[in-house]
């Protein structure tokens, strides 16, 4: 039995989630609403819920739902929390994720993908809808080092075949500065071979006729 807590400034969002939910009554149990950060953190406290579904903002309330969600997974034991919002920019995300919010969905979802997080959140999993997470992940990702004009140069003549010595004699260069020049472009790749670099590359764009 999943334990529910809703937390919504909107009575009306409160009971159409609350309504949602007890299409599964006997898989899950909502225990309480709240319809202020305070209310969320102290029925957190005192209710002990699995899952907290959090709206993001709450009206005439300087604090918001990450301010909630902090608090709440600093509670001991702590529970686990869904954002159900309105609001998808990428910093509300990335600030409710950062501040421990196990999942993220927008109040269009399908029921059945609300149903689907709300098991995912409280088995301890993350819960973010495909596109929440592709553009979360798409934020988080760590940055690729690009390649210099002259990286790309080499790495251009080098997809046409030519040995380094051709490189650096169509390049104006020491062959030893084309080598120099390789080394870091596998590096910035994370390939380990002249093959896997200009098929990288490809991949990336770098190249004419690359996607």
């Amino acid at each position: 039995m999943i334990r529910l807590l809703i937390a919504d400034d909107h009575a009306i969002v409160r009971a159409g989630l609350r309504a949602l939910l007890e299409q599964h009554r006997g898989d899950v149990e909502v225990v309480g609403e709240a319809a202020t950060v305070d209310e969320a953190v102290q029925l957190s406290r005192a209710l002990h819920p699995d899952v907290v579904l959090m709206d993001l903002r709450f009206a005439r309330d300087a604090r918001t739902g990450v301010d909630a969600t902090r608090e709440i997974r600093s509670l001991h034991p702590p529970s686990y929390v869904l954002v159900v919002t309105n609001y998808d920019t990428d910093s509300e995300i990335l600030r409710a994720v950062e501040a421990g919010a196990s999942g993220y969905l927008l109040k269009d979802a399908p029921p059945a993908e609300l149903w689907s997080a709300v098991q995912s959140a409280a088995s301890g999993a993350i819960a973010l809808s495909p596109k929440i997470a592709s553009r979360l992940l798409t934020k988080v990702a760590p940055a690729v080092p690009a390649l210099t004009p002259r990286e790309v140069e080499v790495i251009s003549a080098v997809a046409t075949g030519q040995s380094n010595r051709d490189v650096a004699r169509s390049l104006f260069l020491s062959e030893a500065t084309v080598k120099s020049h390789l080394v870091q472009i596998f590096t910035k790749l994370d390939v380990k071979s002249r093959t896997a670099a200009v098929a990288r590359a490809r991949e990336r764009g770098l190249l004419s006729g690359g996607g």
